[in-house]
């Protein structure tokens, strides 16, 4: 982990992220970055993704309304928000502007589920040819961050992407597959996926999502 020395741009977080660092608040009040490359890092294999079937069937039940890219500040300020368990984040007020500067030039991108109109949970990263870099999730009712993130495994299988960093693992992931792998097999597997010339796809033909979704629970068998 290095402090920041220099101004920290929307381009100079796209070179970071390419080779294989990520930025992080030390606290929401505070106004430090530091540049993070772990020896261990976290990445969600999307070939190896475990879809319950009590969630598929919470997927499949359209309780929740699944969008992308329709509210970035709110998706991202819920992230930042407090929650259970959680009273700290490292989302700043930095972090909130020079991701929404991404999002803006197009590579930063949202997950959202809505209950009756309301935003009840979602999640948003950044993506980059072939990868997308899993930033931070919220839900404020049971599954919605669930039912983004397995929005987001089908999506970016769907249009070809090859790696889902996530950064690091949490118990949270870790059910749905989640692992960890070392720095050179990460940035091994980073620089022959961020290459590749792979769109994101906001809006996925809704019948090639339910056939995904159908394939991620039959793999996981349970």
């Amino acid at each position: 982990m290095s402090r920041r020395t220099f101004e920290v741009t929307p381009l100079l977080m796209l070179r970071a992220y390419q080779a294989g660092l990520f930025p992080m608040a030390e606290a929401r009040r505070g106004d430090r970055l530091y540049w993070l490359d772990p020896e261990m890092r976290g990445v969600l294999p999307l070939d190896g993704f475990h879809l319950p079937r009590r969630l598929l069937r919470t997927v499949l039940s359209n309780h929740f309304e699944v969008s992308s890219d329709q509210d970035f500040t709110a998706t991202i300020a819920g992230c930042a928000a407090p929650a259970p368990g959680r009273d700290e984040t490292w989302i700043n007020r930095e972090i909130e502007h020079l991701f929404g500067e991404l999002f803006r030039m197009g590579h930063a991108h949202t997950v959202e589920c809505r209950h009756n109109g309301v935003l009840v949970g979602g999640l948003y990263g950044v993506s980059i040819g072939g990868v997308f870099f899993g930033e931070s999730m919220f839900s404020r009712t049971r599954d919605a961050s669930k039912v983004a993130l397995v929005h987001l495994v089908a999506r970016l299988r769907i249009a070809g992407f090859t790696l889902l960093d996530t950064q690091f693992v949490t118990d949270h992931l870790v059910q749905f597959g989640a692992v960890e792998i070392p720095r050179d097999d990460y940035k091994a597997r980073l620089a022959a996926a961020v290459s590749l010339p792979v769109p994101w796809t906001a809006m996925p033909d809704p019948a090639r999502l339910a056939s995904e979704f159908l394939a991620l629970a039959g793999r996981a068998g349970g």
